[in-house]
């Protein structure tokens, strides 16, 4: 299972828990939806933090890849011309 399919699964899941904990809680109903509400874009702005690190990190993994492909391919060209 991929990671952001178990990312993904986890921030779900916890935000289906935040939002049945509120809905079961004894309080009135404009304070429930507004706990909602916070609780909701709370989760949002979680999710929004873990997808851009997780950007950044495929981001930092492929710049790796490409410079060291870029340096291989540097070094048998340089040893072509040598030979």
């Amino acid at each position: 299972m991929s990671t952001t399919k178990v990312l993904l699964g986890v921030v779900a899941g916890a935000a289906a828990g935040a939002i049945l904990g509120v809905l079961f809680a004894p309080a009135k109903g404009a304070a429930t939806r507004r706990l909602i509400a916070q609780k909701t874009e709370k989760q949002a702005e979680d999710l929004k933090e873990k997808f851009n690190d997780f950007i950044d990190h495929v981001t930092e993994k492929y710049s790796q890849a490409k410079e060291d492909i870029d340096e291989t391919l540097d070094a048998e060209a340089t040893e072509a011309k040598v030979s």
